[in-house]
């Protein structure tokens, strides 16, 4: 599957990493940790097909702002806007270096909730409580 070409950690030079900027404590920060974006990858590469032309969005994107769009309440449009100035946020999402650009439209995000649909929805859920449960048992 293609993904959207990312400038070289060399044109990064100068940008700040998010690891650098963040508390690796924090709970999102945990939950990546946790959630298996493998298997999101392998089971929705089907929403996302590789096209001629125009780069494909990649799943733990679209996971990650739905997952924090469910958890924080937001509508697409604050999703994105708060993934913009929230290094947390980015960090969950799988993002090296802190973004100023949006990764999304916010009108793409609800086209591709559409993609996956309720079931696609449900098994995030899923996954983000199994995920969350193991955590937890790894605490205790």
């Amino acid at each position: 599957m293609k993904h959207c070409h990312r400038a070289t950690e060399q044109d990064y030079l100068l940008r700040s990493r998010l690891v650098d900027m963040i508390d690796m404590r924090h709970e999102l920060v945990k939950l990546s940790e946790l959630i298996d974006w493998e298997w999101f990858e392998r089971e929705w590469a089907e929403f996302f097909p590789s096209k001629e032309g125009r780069s494909v969005t990649h799943p733990r994107l679209v996971v990650g702002l739905m997952y924090l769009q469910h958890g924080y309440r937001l509508a697409d449009d604050a999703v994105v806007a708060r993934w913009i100035a929230n290094p947390y946020f980015q960090h969950f999402i799988g993002e090296t270096f802190f973004e100023d650009q949006p990764p999304i439209h916010p009108s793409a995000l609800s086209r591709l909730q559409d993609r996956i649909g309720k079931e696609g929805a449900e098994w995030l859920l899923t996954k983000t409580i199994e995920a969350d449960r193991a955590g937890l048992a790894d605490c205790a």
